[in-house]
């Protein structure tokens, strides 16, 4: 499956005083123009994210990749292009028609096909994907523990589920426990912090439905740098000020971003 290498321009950012830190760490996700992905995401970090999750999955040309919670479709985008692989782009909230124009826009009609779904009443055939990616959305849906053992149905045989997403370093097992600074983000009415977790809460989360075997479970090593180009972006954006000042305040590093790959059994 040749992509077509003209249809979208994905000239390198230019790089004050060098290479950055981020282009050392997501050399792919720094090709797409910083404009583009600000215009397409909701905080600028999905293919930062995107590509850190890819990192630790095994893809390979021609595999069929649920992306689950794609929001704008450009983690499909970032997939089809760098990975060659056919995407179905599924997401509840946002149009698949919006999303069918950018993908055509990227010359990619026939690698991704977007779909609106619910993630629990999904429109699919069983172990039809080899991978199942969710960036920056299973905690929405996913967190009901009979969820695992239905999204696994559309799973091949030894087949790969990844997700990233934002945690505690540590668990917080009682609001008490919490520091103040982080109050205002734990209870916050628009994007609540209270259901997330540890990695160390992830694994055993994971591996008690006797399904898969998660093989990877860690903070993203560029945690600090993603969450730096994430105050960076959402600066001037009221909704995200809560987490923004809670990272300023931050001091003891409570607040992670962690990745997460597992093997259906």
């Amino acid at each position: 499956m040749d992509l077509p290498s003209v249809c979208i321009i994905k000239p390198e950012r230019e790089s004050k005083g060098g290479v950055n830190m981020l282009e050392k760490s997501f050399p792919l996700a720094c090709q797409y123009p910083k404009e583009w992905v600000l215009e397409h995401s909701y905080d600028g970090l999905t293919l930062l994210c995107t590509e850190s999750l890819c990192q630790i999955l095994d893809l390979k040309k021609g595999m069929r990749i649920l992306d689950l919670g794609c929001g704008k479709a450009i983690s499909s985008i970032f997939l089809a292009r760098e990975f060659q692989v056919e995407v179905w782009a599924v997401d509840k909230e946002v149009s698949p028609s919006s999303n069918y124009q950018l993908i055509k826009e990227a010359c990619l009609e026939n690698t991704i096909f977007p779909l609106r779904a619910d993630a629990k009443h999904l429109p699919f055939a069983e172990s039809f994907f080899d991978a199942i990616l969710s960036v920056d959305a299973y905690s929405y849906f996913g967190m009901d523990e009979r969820f695992l053992p239905y999204l696994l149905s559309f799973l091949n045989r030894s087949g790969q589920i990844g997700i990233l997403d934002g945690c505690f370093r540590e668990e917080i097992h009682f609001d008490v426990n919490l520091p103040p600074y982080l109050q205002d983000l734990y209870w916050d009415e628009e994007d609540p912090w209270y259901p997330v977790h540890s990695p160390d809460w992830w694994v055993p989360f994971m591996e008690k439905t006797g399904l898969v075997k998660v093989e990877h479970c860690e903070i993203l090593p560029e945690t600090k740098d993603i969450w730096d180009e994430y105050i960076e972006n959402n600066r001037h954006k009221p909704g995200e000020q809560v987490l923004i000042q809670s990272l300023k305040n931050d001091r003891e590093n409570l607040l992670g971003l962690f990745r997460l790959t597992a093997r259906k059994k």
